[in-house]
C-alpha cells in the first residue's frame, strides 16, 4: 500500500454500509447483533476518517425502503440509534467533527427527533471533518420533496424557470452546500446505488469490496483511496 501522504485523500467519502445481517449469520447471532457491530465499527471509522484528512464523510444509515423490514428489526435498529446517539456525540466532540442528517426525519419518534437535532447543535461549531448521517433517506424521495418544493416557489412566482440550473436544483436537494462525492464505497460484495446519492454521484468514482461492514476498518478504508488515487478521473470525455 502506498503511504498515505503520497495519496491524494479524497474530500468527500460517501458509504453504502451494507452486510450486517450476512456478518450475523456467519457468526451465526440474531441480526440485532449484526447491527449493534456495525454501529461499533462505525464509531471507530468515523475517528479514522477525521485523522486521514477527508472533510466531508456521508454513510447511509437507514433507507426510505428499510421500514419494509420486519418490525422487530425496524424496532432494534431505532433502539440503536437512540444509544448510539451520545456515543457519537462523543467522537464527535472528541475529534472537532460536525455532524448532519440528511434524510427525512419526521417519521422518526419525537425523542430520536430530538436526539439527531442535539448532535447537529453541539456540533455545529466543530471545524474538522463533517460526518453526515443519511437516515430515512432515499434519493428519490429527496429529489421529489426538492422538487415539490421548488414547484411551489415557481408557483409564488419566486423562482424564474428559465434560471433553473443545475446548481439551483441541487440548491433544493438535503446536499445543499455540500460538495458531491468523490469516491463512493460500498461494503459486503453488492454492486449497486440502492436509492443512494443518485444525483451527488455522477462523477464519483465506485468502489466495491467484499468485506462486510462489521469487518471494514481503517486498512479497508485506505485501501479504497488507493484505489482511488489509481483511477484516471476524466470528465467530458478528454
Amino acid at each position: 500500500m502506498e503511504n498515505l501522504q503520497d495519496m491524494k485523500i479524497p474530500r468527500h467519502v460517501a458509504v453504502i454500509l451494507d452486510g450486517n445481517g450476512r456478518w450475523a449469520e456467519k457468526h451465526h447471532v440474531p441480526r440485532k447483533l449484526g447491527h449493534k457491530a456495525g454501529c461499533e465499527n462505525l464509531e471507530q471509522i468515523v475517528e479514522d476518517a477525521a485523522r486521514i484528512g477527508i472533510s466531508y464523510f456521508t454513510i447511509y444509515g437507514f433507507s426510505t425502503e428499510n421500514w419494509k423490514r420486519s418490525a422487530e428489526e425496524v424496532d432494534a435498529l431505532m433502539q440503536l440509534f437512540r444509544f448510539y446517539i451520545g456515543r457519537l456525540k462523543k467522537v464527535a466532540m472528541d475529534n472537532n467533527v460536525r455532524v448532519k442528517m440528511i434524510g427525512d426525519r419526521s417519521r422518526f419518534d419525537k425523542d430520536l427527533i430530538d436526539g439527531l437535532n442535539m448532535l447537529e447543535t453541539v456540533t455545529a461549531e466543530n471545524t474538522g471533518m463533517t460526518f453526515i448521517l443519511a437516515l430515512n433517506y432515499g434519493s428519490r424521495d429527496e429529489i421529489t420533496r426538492g422538487m415539490r418544493k421548488m414547484a411551489e416557489d415557481v408557483a409564488a412566482g419566486r423562482r424564474d424557470p428559465g434560471d433553473i440550473t443545475e446548481e439551483v436544483i441541487g440548491s433544493y436537494l438535503d446536499t445543499a452546500g455540500i460538495p458531491d462525492p468523490d469516491l463512493m464505497i460500498r461494503t459486503s460484495g453488492e454492486q449497486r446505488l440502492s436509492n443512494y446519492l443518485l444525483w451527488q454521484l455522477a462523477y464519483a468514482e465506485l468502489y466495491f469490496t467484499p468485506v462486510y461492514w462489521p469487518d471494514f476498518h481503517k486498512e479497508h478504508l485506505l485501501e479504497a483511496i488507493e484505489a482511488y488515487n489509481k483511477r484516471n478521473r476524466r470528465f467530458g470525455g478528454r
